[in-house]
């Protein structure tokens, strides 16, 4: 039975929030005692001081992850036993639904809808889908020469460090972990000192489903935490999802250091393209909304311009301020609240400075005020402006909020150029009756991942995400997650 408003603003109150890192197998102060707050962004108030790592402890958490590594408690054992303790973890998250939900609620200001029904569940099923899967991804036998064995298998990287971002705190975490600890990694997260603390209850409960010490391991703080683990000789891999400036200072560093291995998902600006034969009108408006309004607009794949061919454009147009009316902004732990808050005070005054950009390149069509349904909070109303082409600022780069640029285009050809006219290719969208118009469309789109008549509408673990140019380099998810966490060995044998 879900929860009243009400319900959730009780079990919010009554939260044991627990600040402090987890390191070695346990939660500890950081060195010095420093500390820093941690503020809910719905109302402003002060829910704990966070443990704020500094070098010694980082360098505690690689000796104990390397030194974990090293034992073989979990390296070395069967895929079938790690199987078991990931999958016993995951039943203590599914168990811990709600506690972890109402976390993410107050300090990243998500609504508890989409922490409760989404997020939450989608990380048992990330963690799920590798623990089920690592025991049956096998090596290669090579045909080869008969006097030679030759063999082909992979084996785990070693000490791989997650540097992961405050919209998806728990998620994004997921998505490096499970496949990293599946392979036999040992893991040291370092969350968004903006979302810090549902990743810390998982490292607890992490530790009570029996994964060993220095085998998980959370170090909250800011970004030198971060540059520290890229510059660390002792981290073999280090993957990181959060903007393109602080992804090129990580390559440096691993370039700098030991040539750690790099993985990066950063920023997008996604076109979901609208022509005319679009098979559904109202539909593509909704699903055009929900592309840039869900989690207030702070996802890297969110659907940011919509380009819209011509002779529709007034009618999509409608359809779409029809369906932004279903998004308003408003308390978070209301399960009725379909937009939440921004982030913090930085995210807010980022995203009011765009819309003052938008007010002076394009035309407003709705929203563009910031909402105070909690004093102290920060909100800002879903917004949709109306470009003349592709040339304003809030039709080219990323806002990270809820902002849409609504774009006309004529022909197909002019709609791809406009596609793909961006330093960055995570995500795009075409809409079209047509089939092999959409596919070739799909086809010549930059983008790592392509939607045909929908927007980010289904969760499968079995697609690869990640983008194209400076969107990154590698892939979450599926299968292909796992050649990020694991060497390919080569073993050549001679028989006689």
């Amino acid at each position: 039975m879900s929860k009243t408003f009400k319900q959730w603003q009780e079990l919010a109150k009554g939260l044991k929030i627990e600040a402090r890192a987890f390191i070695d197998g346990e939660f500890t102060g950081a060195s010095g005692g420093k500390t820093f707050p941690c503020i809910s962004p719905i109302d402003g108030k002060h829910l704990a001081d966070v443990a704020c790592a500094q070098s010694a402890d980082v360098d505690r958490a690689v000796r104990a992850a390397r030194s974990s590594f090293n034992s073989g408690i979990w390296s070395q054992i069967s895929p079938r036993e790690r199987k078991a303790v990931l999958l016993r973890w995951a039943r203590l998250l599914e168990q811990h639904n709600d506690e972890l939900a109402a976390l993410e609620t107050i300090d990243a200001g998500k609504t508890i809808t989409d922490t409760s029904t989404g997020d939450i569940p989608c990380v048992v099923y990330c963690l799920e889908w590798f623990a089920e899967a690592i025991d049956k991804v096998h090596g290669e036998v090579i045909g080869t020469d008969p006097a030679f064995l030759g063999m082909v298998t992979r084996e785990p990287i070693g000490v791989v460090a997650a540097v992961v971002p405050w919209n998806y705190p728990l998620l994004m975490a997921a998505w490096k972990f499970a496949p990293a600890l599946a392979a036999g990694n040992s893991v040291i997260i370092k969350p968004s000192e903006k979302s810090p603390l549902s990743i810390l209850k998982a490292a607890q409960l992490a530790s009570e489903a029996g994964i060993p010490k220095g085998v998980f391991q959370v170090l909250p703080g800011f970004g030198d935490v971060g540059a520290q683990l890229s510059l660390h000789k002792d981290v073999d891999c280090l993957a990181f999802t959060g903007s393109g400036p602080t992804g090129r200072k990580i390559m440096h560093n691993a370039a700098d250091s030991n040539l750690k291995r790099v993985w990066l998902e950063l920023g997008g600006k996604s076109p979901n393209i609208i022509l005319k034969d679009c098979p559904d009108l109202e539909r593509a408006a909704n699903s055009s909304a929900y592309g840039i309004f869900a989690n207030a607009g702070q996802v890297c794949s969110a659907g940011s311009r919509v380009l819209v061919q011509r002779d529709v454009l007034p009618e999509f147009l409608q359809h779409l301020k029809t369906a932004a009316g279903n998004f308003k902004a408003g308390n978070p732990l209301d399960p009725d609240t379909t937009v939440g808050a921004l982030v913090d005070e930085i995210q807010l005054k980022r995203v009011l400075s765009y819309i003052d950009k938008g007010n002076a390149e394009a035309s407003l069509v709705l929203g563009g005020v910031r909402s105070a349904p909690e004093a102290g909070g920060f909100y800002v109303e879903p917004t949709i402006f109306s470009c003349a082409d592709a040339k304003p600022a809030i039709a080219c780069e990323e806002i990270f909020g809820p902002v849409l640029s609504v774009i006309p285009f004529d022909t197909n050809e002019e709609a791809i150029a406009m596609a793909n006219a961006s330093e960055y290719g995570l995500a795009a969208a075409v809409w079209s009756a047509d089939i092999a118009t959409a596919h070739e469309m799909g086809r010549a789109l930059r983008a790592g991942t392509v939607w045909i008549n929908c927007y980010d509408e289904i969760v499968d673990m079995n697609f690869p995400f990640g983008g194209y140019k400076q969107s990154g380099n590698g892939r979450d998810n599926s299968l292909h997650a796992l050649e990020k966490y694991t060497e390919i060995k080569s073993t050549i044998m001679r028989l006689r």
